[in-house]
């Protein structure tokens, strides 16, 4: 049984709709990295502990999952090329009201609204990034995924050098990066008519050819969308660990400073970006089911060694694990393209919808083991994950019309 298996010539790759599409996820997710970057300012200055910890990402990711397949329901059926400019200005009135949050109600309040923002931001893009590619999915999918992990990568550092010196309010200062990303956003729409365009002949010529995409039965639909779901929270729980309580642990355990450990945060999610083109790229070469199953699973001898190592061999084993790690996503994503074909918007609200519900329930489960226990006991915990990547067995073997 074969997806959409096109030997028609395909559109041209823009490679500039791609760029700027990076460019405005890393401008999206640097201004959401800014939220887990500034936990130790806020855990300080309002007390929190671990459980307020885990329930101020709890709020943010589920606030920006819910929308998000439904959204994308919505503009497969409609094409809103313009919806991510309006998911921005969620998440700059998200960001400046942040920076003068004065109760821990309102600082929910305020990650609640930047998820909004992103579940409004990532649907459109995704399906933007499916038709710019022309015939290399894989590496479309790097370029986008890529500029939102390097932007994820850089909030820890802008925490260091800018909001740990100034303080909370200088938060608003990001306010310059909400407006900017609007700026390309609105390139970006007014490109979506002529790639749609390019997209829709490239099916039509392929219909003519005789070269029509195959349905999936709805069991192999089914097998493979929960499959991937089980992958992705396994995947994205052991993120989590790192994203919200990296810090804290090289606090705890070898005494680093608050910057100190932002760096260290900062080179691990670097890792993220370079692992997530780099699994683009490979996917389109050797195919989404190796990649997946190389991703979630290789990672399992240094995750169990990683607790018991010195700061050195932390740093080394932390970037060897998640640049392994990271370049499951965009296989994943494109997998589940390759399921539903037509409905690009959906699974693209689905999948980044996953990665933020996902993560979210995650850090909340973790805030409490973290507070119980300790958090050295979470990472003990957390190395046994990467066993869940033995369900990529169950895995429909799909062709992916590469």
């Amino acid at each position: 049984m074969t997806s959409v298996t096109m030997t028609a010539a395909r559109p041209r790759t823009h490679i500039a709709v791609l760029m700027m599409l990076g460019a405005t996820h890393f401008l999206n997710d640097l201004m959401q990295s800014l939220i887990p970057a500034t936990y130790p300012i806020l855990k300080e200055t309002y007390a929190l502990d671990f459980v307020q910890i885990g329930m101020i990402t709890l709020t943010f990711q589920i606030a920006g999952s819910i929308l998000q397949p439904v959204i994308g329901m919505v503009t497969d059926r409609h094409p809103a090329p313009y919806s991510p400019v309006v998911g921005m200005m969620f998440t700059l009135s998200g960001l400046v009201s942040l920076a003068f949050a004065h109760s821990y109600g309102v600082i929910l309040i305020s990650v609640a609204l930047i998820g909004i923002g992103s579940s409004i931001f990532h649907p459109e893009a995704t399906r933007m990034a499916r038709y710019a590619a022309g015939g290399r999915q894989g590496l479309a999918q790097g370029i986008f995924q890529v500029g939102g992990q390097a932007g994820g990568a850089f909030g820890p550092v802008f925490a260091a050098l800018i909001i740990v010196p100034w303080g909370q309010p200088s938060l608003a200062w990001f306010a310059v990066t909400a407006l900017l990303a609007m700026g390309l956003l609105t390139w970006i729409g007014s490109k979506q008519r002529q790639i749609s365009a390019e997209f829709a002949a490239m099916r039509a010529k392929g219909r003519k050819d005789g070269v029509e995409p195959v349905r999936h039965l709805p069991l192999t639909i089914g097998i493979g969308l929960v499959v991937l779901t089980l992958l992705m929270f396994s995947k994205n729980a052991y993120s989590e660990s790192f994203r919200s309580f990296y810090t804290f642990y090289l606090m705890d355990k070898f005494g680093l400073s608050i910057p100190s450990a932002q760096m260290m945060l900062f080179i691990f999610l670097l890792a993220s970006a370079a692992g997530a083109l780099i699994g683009g790229i490979v996917g389109d070469r050797i195919g989404r089911y190796r990649v997946i199953w190389i991703s979630v699973l290789g990672p399992l001898p240094l995750t169990l060694m990683l607790p018991y190592v010195d700061l050195f061999w932390t740093g080394v084993l932390t970037v060897m694990i998640n640049l392994i790690m990271a370049s499951a996503f965009a296989s994943i994503l494109i997998y589940a393209m390759e399921l539903l074909p037509n409905r690009i918007g959906l699974i693209g609200g689905l999948f980044y919808g996953l990665n933020f519900g996902l993560g979210g329930i995650a850090a909340a489960i973790l805030g409490a083991l973290a507070d119980s226990y300790d958090v050295e006991t979470v990472y003990r915990i957390c190395s046994f994950m990467p066993l869940a990547g033995l369900l990529a067995w169950f895995l429909p073997r799909i062709d992916e019309g590469r």
